[in-house]
């Protein structure tokens, strides 16, 4: 197992430099156990408890959150605010790839193809920011041409990544790791659906590119990388807890989870993922929308906005017989948190969340010390097989080759973990649900396409998908056209949201007035577009908006620019598009 703090240790070193202090060349390549050691520096690559996650879905269509991140704020990204054109890891890679083929150990082919994984790794997340890139193999030094030339083409780039990828598969020789911590095949394999979904979903929905009649062959990488998965399933202990245990525990169920970062409390090593959904002052404070929460099904598989008066009930209504994993999504019904080992009942708190829906899928039930410090340790999951069950359905849908079979086994049996019922389990969708069509701007017409968007956006929020989502589908208008909106209020006054007889939440306008719970919260309703206030749709009834600030979205935000620096010292780069 690497744990966080060891991974930040040995990556710290200036890497366009031989490592000298604790290990020769020789040392390193003469040994399995220096191959290892070395290899072990790439693991710094993946999500840590800086980049959790379970904080990159709050700049999409289905959180409200404080403030607009530079990405989506009017004016805000530049060429000058720009960053990432950064290649330190890259060259740590290609080294150790330049002096393992050299090597005479007769294993270093597993450590070549760990190498190449976290190039491929490396490249793909470069490719989503920037697009074209300039493809380096080897350790450059400072006379070579390739530092001041053109960048490749994003085609030869992911064909280069794709390389990578299946040379990795084919020689890890680590089949599954009981820690998931460890880069196994699996691993490979759960990545490359993601990869190449990605790719496939670009080549045909951004048709400026003019690569749609390659995207099936991508989708096809999908489907049999998912194939090759074994060892793992989905994990079941019981519908009404299966999958927010999944996110709470300090040791992985392997069963499910391929990859995930481990915290270390002898190390010191936390994340703050409890201070990020509770605090009323750290971080975006992020709330679902109800728009969201539309999205999932009725507990019998029956669609919840086919319900007659659906847009006018209220929370404690909503909540009820719904998909299980709305309970363990959101502060709910009887939901309890434990303070010095007593529970407490706590409902949605609207000291903390903006629309009444609040997020309890990465937070522990403790109060203390989890609340007020960066102090969580539940491991965060990088991977797990649903997404691979996901991404493969999507593929399928996508290439029109899904069968009863498949749906079951895919889409079917994430929802029966759910708790969910009915003929949806087993039969393929014939009719496209109005809401979804219509959520997605008319985009998607596919009946089993939509319904598997709607098990991608449920399954996985707050897992970090979500902004990826929207820019291969080139639905980019959603991150600015999407209502930041909460629960419905038929009139301003008091409300039991948990209805265990206590008045939870007071909004008012005007002079605050006394409430029969002093502890409950009071919102003061504000104007409509009153930035940092909560408004009604209706002035006093209606449903939450959240008014975090102007969100903007430009279609040149589909890749980053290059930043002015960099395109400062290497001309011949060229700008992407619009900027």
């Amino acid at each position: 197992m690497v744990s966080v703090a060891v991974l930040s240790l040995a990556t710290s070193c200036r890497l366009d430099e031989v490592p000298v202090s604790t290990a020769t060349k020789e040392a390193v390549f003469t040994s399995e156990s220096g191959m290892e050691l070395y290899t072990n520096s790439f693991y710094g690559i993946l999500p840590n408890t800086d980049t959790g996650v379970f904080q990159i879905d709050d700049d999409s269509d289905l959180v409200a959150r404080n403030g607009v991140s530079t990405y989506l704020a009017p004016n805000a990204l530049s060429p000058v605010t720009s960053g990432g054109w950064s290649w330190g890891d890259l060259r740590n890679i290609n080294y150790f790839i330049q002096n393992a083929e050299q090597s005479n150990v007769s294993s270093k082919n597993n450590y070549i193809a760990l190498a190449r994984f976290f190039r491929a790794l490396f490249y793909f997340n470069k490719v989503k920011q920037f697009g074209d890139l300039p493809w380096i193999d080897k350790p450059l030094d400072i006379t070579d041409d390739k530092l001041y030339g053109k960048r490749d083409s994003r085609t030869l780039i992911m064909d280069k990544i794709l390389e990578d990828l299946n040379f990795a598969a084919e020689n890890i020789t680590l089949k599954s790791d009981p820690s998931s911590t460890r880069i196994t095949k699996n691993v490979v394999l759960a990545y490359k659906t993601r990869i190449c979904l990605y790719e496939a979903s670009w080549r045909k929905y951004h048709d400026e590119y003019g690569q749609q009649g390659s995207a099936a062959k991508w989708y096809q990488e999908v489907v049999a990388a998912a194939d090759k998965i074994t060892g793992h399933t989905l994990h079941q202990s019981a519908p009404e807890r299966s999958y927010r245990e999944l996110f709470i525990t300090k040791t992985p169920y392997a069963d499910e989870t391929i990859l995930a970062v481990t915290m270390d409390a002898n190390l010191q090593v936390f994340s703050s993922a409890n201070r990020r959904f509770i605090s009323p002052t750290y971080g975006n404070r992020p709330s679902l929308t109800r728009d969201f929460i539309k999205m999932y099904l009725n507990i019998d598989g029956t669609a919840y906005t086919d319900m007659p008066g659906y847009e006018t009930q209220q929370f404690q209504q909503e909540v009820k017989n719904r998909d299980l994993r709305l309970k363990q999504t959101i502060r709910s019904g009887d939901y309890k948190r434990t303070e010095n080992g007593v529970p407490v009942i706590a409902p949605p708190n609207f000291t903390q969340t903006v629309t009444g829906y609040q997020p309890i899928k990465w937070s522990y039930d403790e109060r203390f010390p989890y609340d007020d410090e960066s102090r969580n340790d539940n491991a965060h999951i990088i991977m797990r097989f649903a997404e691979v069950l996901l991404n493969k359905a999507e593929a399928m849908a996508e290439l029109g080759t899904m069968t009863s079979a498949d749906w079951a086994s895919t889409i079917g049996a994430i929802r029966k973990r759910a708790g969910i019922t009915g003929s949806t389990l087993t039969s393929l969708p014939t009719k496209a649900d109005p809401y979804l069509y219509n959520y997605y701007k008319g985009k998607f017409t596919n009946p089993v396409l939509l319904e598997v968007l709607r098990e991608r956006a449920v399954e996985m929020i707050f897992e970090g998908l979500r902004p990826d989502d929207l820019r291969r589908w080139k639905l980019g208008e959603l991150f600015q056209n999407s209502k930041t909106n909460g629960i419905y209020i038929p009139a301003l006054g008091e409300y039991d949201l948990n209805e265990d007889g206590i008045i939870d939440v007071v909004f008012y306008q005007g002079t605050k007035p006394v409430s029969s719970n002093p502890k409950a919260a009071f919102v003061n309703i504000g104007a409509p577009n009153e930035i940092g206030k909560i408004s009604l749709t209706n002035g006093t009834s209606g449903e939450l908006i959240w008014n975090a600030g102007v969100r903007q979205w430009l279609d040149k935000k589909y890749l980053y620019p290059i930043p002015a620096s960099d395109l400062e010292r290497n001309p011949n780069l060229g700008q992407n598009p619009g900027w």
